[in-house]
């Protein structure tokens, strides 16, 4: 369908206006072993994950996928509130080794492809 003047305030109405919260994470200062409690951060991720919070997660990387800048991780909360408690519930944010800036993100357009194959088990995400 093509979007006019016209027909524009009816297809906004149907989009999805799901609220979903980003937390930009960074490395802080703080000296210290990072590594020493990154597995206490990717258990608290999964955890999020198997409770159906945890939408999406990961680092920035430049053109050779090495890690730089930020990392994201997309959350669905009830409130910015709610959203702050798992930023600040985040080991690497309880630390001081990373912190933390949340943004409230409005998705409305977009799709999600998911492929799954019965005869040969093949899951595919794109």
């Amino acid at each position: 369908m093509v979007v006019t003047a016209k027909n524009v305030k009816k297809l906004h109405e149907r989009m999805l206006h799901k609220r979903l919260y980003i937390i930009f994470s960074e490395t802080t200062e703080k000296i210290g072993e990072r590594k020493s409690i990154f597995h206490q951060h990717i258990n608290y991720q999964l955890d999020l994950e198997r409770r159906g919070i945890l939408f999406a997660a990961g680092p920035f990387v430049d053109s050779k996928g090495k890690p730089q800048g930020p990392g994201m991780i997309v959350i669905r909360a009830k409130s910015a509130n709610a959203a702050k408690k798992i930023a600040e519930d985040d080991p690497f944010h309880k630390a001081g080794f990373r912190k933390y800036r949340i943004q409230a993100w409005e998705v409305n357009e977009g799709c999600l492809n998911i492929r799954l194959r019965f005869s040969d088990g093949c899951f595919e995400l794109d």
